[in-house]
């Protein structure tokens, strides 16, 4: 298998998650000069040659020409459209073609490339802006182990990286992980505007719930496998003020609205494929 350093990569499209991977991939080593993104946008594509040094163009053709791994980073209502008009060009490469998009499932997008292009459907969030990013793939049985490999790698550059059994877990790692950063800043954003209620200036509330998530975060990270109850736990002292707030979220129904929340997100996930996989 390739190392990154030599490895020759093509993202199609360049936005916040395309930019998150590139990030993670030169920080891990790759090549600059061997990855080539397409995007639409002329001020986006300069932003990118600025940025990261890489080759940029509108041209999706000839981003993929040369490469060993394309990653489709386009949204899922243009991916159909993008992906059979790209599929001349794949099939004369025939990479190893990993699909960052919500819901679009993998059958799919072998039907509009043709047959004989390995695919893995991945499922990123945006913390892998950071190299902190959580995400899940999934590729079916025929996948070699060489490929399998080397979309690990290539995804693992923007963090923790875990395979699924089955290509229904994508919707439910969306929901989780994928969607997650959203429910946490909400939470954070929540609490800094309860904190206002009781009396905080709105700055000091902000920058309280911010690096009270941040730290939160750093704990649950330092520790290689991380035990959330115990943790939750170990702030949580018999009779205390912890205890009082965890005890009013148990009687508000927190578990049941969380648990509601994430079956929506999947639920949507189900969706996208439904309204844009065809």
């Amino acid at each position: 298998m390739s190392t990154l350093s030599s490895l020759s990569i093509a993202l199609i499209g360049g936005g916040n998650m395309a930019r998150g991977i590139i990030g993670g991939l030169l920080g891990q080593g790759a090549s600059a000069g061997h990855i080539a993104v397409a995007e639409p946008n002329e001020p986006g594509r300069q932003s990118l040659q600025r940025d990261y040094g890489v080759t940029a163009t509108a041209d999706n053709a000839a981003a993929v020409a040369a490469a060993r791994v394309v990653i489709l980073a386009v949204k899922p209502q243009l991916m159909s459209d993008v992906v059979r008009a790209l599929a001349p060009a794949l099939q004369a490469r025939k990479p190893l073609v990993v699909s960052v998009a919500a819901g679009i499932r993998a059958d799919r997008l072998q039907q509009w490339m043709g047959a004989g292009i390995p695919v893995v459907r991945s499922m990123p969030n945006r913390p892998a802006l950071i190299g902190a990013g959580a995400t899940g793939l999934y590729a079916d049985a025929t996948l070699s182990a060489e490929n399998r490999a080397l979309a690990e790698q290539v995804m693992g550059s923007t963090g923790l990286c875990v395979w699924v059994r089955r290509e229904d877990d994508i919707d439910a790692v969306t929901a989780l992980s994928g969607s997650g950063p959203a429910y946490f800043f909400r939470l954070a954003e929540l609490m800094a505007e309860a904190g206002v209620a009781q009396g905080l200036e709105p700055d000091v509330a902000r920058k309280l719930a911010a690096q009270t998530l941040a730290g939160a975060g750093q704990l649950v990270a330092a520790e290689a496998q991380p035990d959330l109850p115990r943790m939750r736990a170990e702030v949580t002292s018999k009779g205390g003020t912890t205890e009082a707030a965890l005890n009013c979220f148990a009687e508000q129904g927190f578990e049941q609205l969380v648990a509601a929340a994430m079956a929506a997100a999947a639920q949507r996930s189900r969706e996208l494929a439904a309204q844009f996989g065809n």
